[in-house]
């Protein structure tokens, strides 16, 4: 019986611990999104980190069920790699597609929300002025920002993305070499490749979180939805023009 552990598999499951970790850091598109998404919908830290969880299973599944299947039918790993290449332009389009349109509508809901100013004329003769926002005023009472119908479409709409978004180096670098040793190891590399992944995703959203917090960013508040389309559009230029 081959064992599991031979020094092939052992040095194929240190590189995709390795890969999977510096493919997610060098990646913005892997958790810029979600970073300025939950703040922009004014989500708990808790759901961030879930949905990011979630969409991060989402991407690293598509590409093991592809590996899978071409290991599987016996197909050249050249093929793979064209239908890899396919959906990471179509992803890296649907993001810039995506962000387009999402920092639009952010810069209306932006120019609605602006703050303005009212002259109060009261029964003694004193005047003063209130700033306030009469849009943000009016949703207040009968919606939350976070529970329109934006923001169930907005976790769906990433998910797709990431489902669609290949993880590149997976299938010719450490899957098709994994199974010509033996099965366990291919199940052995490929887990821990999707494991240390999702974990640098969930950890890197959890870092710039944080580090968001400490900033002055009040002031910027009506412009999150706005920032947020425009980090998801970075995300999806740098994929397609600068292969991140």
């Amino acid at each position: 019986m081959t064992p599991i552990l031979t020094p092939e598999i052992a040095i194929l499951a240190a590189t995709a611990a390795s890969i999977g970790l510096v493919h997610t850091i060098t990646g913005p598109d892997h958790y810029l999104p979600f970073v300025f998404i939950g703040r922009a919908r004014n989500w708990k830290l808790r759901r961030t980190l879930l949905i990011t969880a979630v969409c991060g299973l989402g991407h690293v599944l598509g590409s093991i069920l592809l590996g899978v299947l071409g290991i599987g039918l016996g197909l050249a790993v050249s093929r793979l790699e064209f239908i890899e290449g396919f959906r990471g332009d179509l992803a890296s389009w649907l993001l810039i597609s995506f962000g387009l349109i999402y920092a639009a509508w952010g810069a209306r809901q932006a120019h609605r929300n602006r703050p303005h100013t009212h002259k109060h004329l009261h029964a003694d003769g004193t005047v003063h002025n209130h700033q306030h926002q009469h849009h943000k005023e009016h949703t207040h009472v009968h919606t939350q920002p976070s529970n329109d119908g934006n923001s169930h479409v907005t976790p769906w709409a990433l998910f797709v993305i990431f489902i669609l978004g290949p993880c590149e180096p997976l299938i010719p670098i450490l899957m098709y070499p994994a199974a010509a040793a033996n099965t366990s190891g291919l199940i052995l590399v490929t887990g821990i490749f999707a494991v240390v992944t999702i974990a640098t995703m969930v950890l890197m959203v959890f870092l710039a979180e944080k580090g968001m917090a400490l900033l002055p960013l009040k002031k910027l508040e009506r412009y999150t939805h706005t920032m947020a389309g425009v980090a998801i559009l970075a995300s999806g230029l740098a994929i397609r023009f600068l292969g991140l």
